[in-house]
């Protein structure tokens, strides 16, 4: 079996344009305008926003997560990796590469699950990016556990009516469409009883309760996680997506990508925030020298990048092996690997950002510097997707399988047993062995003339070298 580390030319051509691009183009706007990366542009905006769009599209990065037949480039989960790797640290990015969250994954299963007419209602605006989404899932009392959500779709001849309410709905005040996961079946259990919706925002009983926001954030100016209430709220039986009570089902396939997609994200912003590490740490003296001289400061850079190289390496690896699982679920086929994952990559953002902040001294914690806002974020990284402590559990889950408890009273690698198999096995090696020391019985120890005549004796029995 061979091993390839690394890209192929041609694509790494496309990722050395887009890491440019990013750097020179994409990231004034994270300066110029901050805070309207997921709000359908206006038209100043729009003339700075469209022209880097269409050149994307022309770069054949465009919306990379989704097949040629819905406009993107059909990439797999490796590809998509490397792309991601490089957005991931900037906000606008995912916007000007039509692959920002939560619009990623509600594009995909709609184009999974999606009927015809859904997909050109929805699907088609939503890749053009004319538009924004939402994706409405979680419940105040329910959390990370959709056992306990209570929101409910109640059939009503050909109408469905949906009434409960939805915490941390992403970009729900900005959004044009709702994918809300509801209870349409309590006779059944919560895997088999839930079901997916597509419901226009301008659908009479929504309501915004209040725009929540990740911490730090000013008010008004950034991607809100809306409190939304669903009151009596009325869709026709065609929003129905993915078919009744296959709401876990479609929840799974949108959020299996998405770990991918996180995990490499958590390695860009990782990476930014070394490389402003080891920047600062080669500019700043104190004490007499270069903080780079410094055990202390060595020791956070090797460490970072250790940590760095040692995850996107296992991020990669599971991304190549989804590809190579395909035929036989992808994501689900892979799920300790995809659990693991998550799991680690807020740790490594957490870790790295925090050496960062702390290398800088007074000015990492300012306001004059990216790294505080991305030390604010670092706690989502635990979060998104599911909380680290559910991948924690699914990852020992998914390993123990792999699995067999001991046969017996005693483990099998007890070594009273180990010796007794090996014995049996090397039965014949034994024999020789001690006809072979009853032939050369050693000399009593006060005949070997200490240390060195002990030596000379274990030589004169040891077998003659075969040339």
């Amino acid at each position: 079996m061979g091993w390839e580390f690394s890209t192929d030319p041609e694509y790494q051509e496309k990722l050395d344009w887009a890491r440019r691009f990013v750097e020179e183009e994409v990231s004034a706007l994270e300066l110029a305008a901050p805070h309207h990366h997921h709000t359908p542009p206006e038209p100043w905006l729009r003339a700075v926003v469209d022209p880097m769009k269409k050149e994307v599209r022309a770069h054949g990065l465009w919306a990379c997560h989704l097949g040629p037949e819905l406009g993107g480039a059909g990439y797999g989960q490796v590809k998509l990796a490397l792309l991601n790797e490089i957005l991931g640290a900037w906000s606008w990015a995912p916007t000007i590469f039509g692959c920002q969250g939560p619009d990623t994954g509600n594009a995909e299963i709609i184009a999974h699950y999606g009927t015809d007419e859904q997909k050109a209602e929805y699907l088609s605006p939503l890749l053009e990016g004319e538009l924004f989404s939402c994706f409405s899932m979680t419940e105040p009392q329910g959390g990370a556990d959709p056992r306990q959500f209570c929101t409910t779709a109640r059939r009503d001849g050909d109408e469905w009516i949906l009434n409960g309410e939805k915490y941390f709905s992403s970009n729900a005040d900005k959004a044009s469409f709702f994918i809300v996961m509801a209870v349409s079946s309590a006779d059944v259990d919560a895997v088999r009883g839930m079901s997916m919706f597509l419901v226009p925002a301008d659908t009479p009983g929504i309501q915004i309760l209040r725009p929540t926001m990740y911490m730090g954030e000013i008010p008004g100016e950034e991607l809100t996680h809306a409190h939304v209430r669903y009151a009596d709220v009325r869709i026709p039986a065609t929003a129905l997506l993915g078919g009744e009570g296959n709401a876990f089902v479609v929840a799974q396939t949108r959020l299996g990508g998405g770990r991918v997609h996180h995990s490499m994200r958590a390695v860009g912003v990782a990476t930014r925030a070394y490389d402003m590490m080891c920047e600062r740490a080669l500019s700043r003296t104190t004490q007499g020298s270069l903080l780079a001289d410094k055990a202390e400061v060595q020791d956070a850079i090797g460490r970072s990048w250790t940590e760095i190289q040692s995850y996107r390496l296992l991020v990669l690896q599971t991304a190549w092996q989804i590809d190579q699982a395909v035929d036989r679920g992808g994501h689900s086929a892979l799920r300790a690997e995809v659990a693991a994952i998550k799991n680690a990559g807020a740790r490594l953002v957490h870790d790295v950002v925090e050496r960062a902040v702390h290398i800088h001294g007074a000015l990492g914690v300012s306001n004059e510097m990216p790294l505080a806002q991305m030390w604010q974020m670092a706690p989502a990284f635990g979060l998104w997707d599911g909380p680290t402590e559910v991948h924690a559990h699914t990852l020992a889950r998914q390993l123990l399988k792999r699995h067999s408890p001991a046969p017996g009273l005693w483990p099998t690698a007890w070594l009273p047993a180990a010796r007794q198999r090996a014995a049996e096995k090397l039965a014949g090696m034994l024999a020789a062995k001690a006809a072979w020391e009853a032939e050369h019985p050693p000399p009593a120890p006060d005949e070997l003339g200490g240390i060195g005549a002990w030596q000379r004796y274990r030589a004169r029995q040891a077998p003659a070298a075969v040339s």
